[in-house]
């Protein structure tokens, strides 16, 4: 079922109002039988493996991210890393969410069993920052604002895994607290965390929307840093395993269990044994499945950055072993092609599952109704200010093609990443929060900049499409706006 605004956010709200539910599950195994692995002397002569997971969103219609970056914290724990070198970023209002069928339980998986268990606080609620991330990674407590003060303190003999799982847009992750993590700033922190001499060899997984615009064009080859997105810097990534989808969730979700790109590398994980399976072979596994079989048609491009001559290296350096992988059956993964939501549609997904169970003529049912109106409209709002704004500084009839043109493959989205940031920043001021939907338009900013249009000419074109149409204050955290 893939789902995609493309041509009108109403259509989606229609389509999605007539799509049928779907039913059956996937068979799966008890994945957290075995119990945790301690670390052996052969670890300790490898160095420490380090690892930090971040949830980029709140909000239980982004219950996916959160369930995803569990997931990958009981895979590590059985693989053998220590808590106290695991570091988890996310909002934690999913698992006692009122929505939440399963109070106190996360499940990634339609016959998955609770992953939240055990998982640590370290960054919650509003210290789910950027700033903090950046703190995070380079070991600098100093800097930190609130959380457990859990930092990277890596020598030059360990190995760092970071796993980020959010939206996404050209050049920007999503953070729950604003400002968005910016390409450049994160490039930054990684090369200080290489100059500091922290780390022998870092890996990085990225899931999101247009997530290769992180890396593409200004990646170093030379940090040993590999790195793997979702997607090539023009795409979504998908959500999967969401009501109404084959394997469908158990019948009382009503959200999203999973993303595409991170139940493919976190299953194939959990059935190989990680000291045989390369990095390499590991990325080859879920580049198929996250193309859905290189079909393409639902699914996006898994990407690689960095130095690639780490993908020659054992998985078990990064996500350590469990021996209980090695005994898993073939049949484990799913291994038909896989349904799935362009993530900016899955919220939308969300609230009309919402709005379906809901009693008819409740108080209930009427304000859902009224919530997935707000947000179409809202998003109608940004798709045709910055379309007005194209049309105002290039013309009618390059505006469009200007905002949406697309730099060669190798070059980055952006020339200078701050006339970026602060053209989001004046967008906001006349139009309102771009929002996680809204992010998908960062690169309609980086073009303004990079054909070197005043701020005065921005501001003029923000004015003038914005300021007698700007909506009530958005609220990103409950999608709504306020009275």
């Amino acid at each position: 079922m893939a789902l995609s605004l493309k041509n009108s956010p109403l259509l989606l709200f229609l389509l999605l109002l007539s799509a049928a539910a779907g039913i059956g599950r996937a068979a799966r195994l008890n994945q957290w039988e075995s119990a945790i692995r301690m670390p052996t002397d052969e670890d300790e002569e490898l160095g420490t493996r380090w690892a930090v997971l971040v949830a980029g969103s709140s909000g239980y219609g982004n219950y996916r991210h959160q369930a995803d970056v569990c997931h990958a914290y009981q895979l590590l724990r059985k693989g053998g890393l220590r808590e106290e070198n695991i570091v988890v970023f996310m909002y934690d209002d999913i698992a006692n969410n009122e929505l939440n069928p399963r109070s106190g339980v996360i499940i990634n998986h339609p016959q998955g069993d609770d992953v939240y268990a055990g998982v640590p606080k370290d960054y919650t609620g509003k210290h789910v920052t950027a700033a903090n991330l950046y703190a995070v990674l380079l070991g600098n407590k100093s800097a930190l604002t609130g959380g457990s003060g859990k930092v990277v303190n890596s020598k030059p003999n360990d190995r760092i895994f970071l796993y980020y799982s959010d939206h996404g847009g050209p050049g920007v992750l999503g953070m729950p607290n604003l400002p968005f993590l910016y390409a450049m700033d994160f490039i930054e922190v990684l090369k200080k965390k290489h100059a500091s001499g922290g780390y022998k060899e870092m890996v990085i997984y990225v899931e999101a929307c247009e997530s290769g615009s992180i890396f593409e064009g200004i990646m170093p080859k030379d940090l040993n840093i590999y790195v793997t997105t979702a997607s090539n810097a023009q795409e979504s990534s998908w959500g999967t395993y969401c009501p109404g989808m084959e394997p469908t969730p158990p019948p009382e979700f009503i959200t999203c269990l999973g993303d595409l790109y991170s139940i493919a590398w976190m299953e194939d994980s959990e059935t190989h044994n990680l000291k045989k399976e390369t990095v390499k072979q590991q990325y080859e596994a879920v580049k198929d499945r996250t193309s859905n079989f290189n079909t393409f048609i639902i699914g996006s491009h898994v990407m690689e950055y960095g130095t690639t001559n780490i993908k020659a290296e054992k998985l078990y350096l990064y996500q350590g072993f469990d021996p209980a992988s090695v005994n898993f059956p073939s049949n484990y993964l799913h291994t038909g092609t896989m349904e799935a939501v362009n993530q900016r549609d899955a919220d939308l997904l969300f609230l009309w599952h919402m709005y379906k169970n809901l009693e008819d003529g409740s108080e209930k049912k009427v304000e859902t109704m009224k919530q997935i109106s707000e947000t179409v409209k809202h998003r109608i709002h940004l798709d045709s200010s910055i379309d007005l704004i194209g049309k105002l500084l290039f013309g009618p009839t390059k505006g469009s093609a200007t905002l949406n043109s697309i730099r060669a493959p190798g070059l980055p989205l952006v020339d200078d990443w701050e006339c970026l940031k602060s053209k989001v920043r004046l967008f906001e001021t006349y139009c309102g929060s771009l929002t996680q939907y809204g992010m998908k338009h960062m690169r309609a900013f980086a073009n303004i900049c990079n054909s070197g249009v005043s701020r005065a000419s921005v501001e003029e074109a923000c004015m003038a499409a914005c300021i007698d149409h700007a909506p009530r204050q958005w609220h990103p955290l409950n999608q709504g706006y306020s009275a």
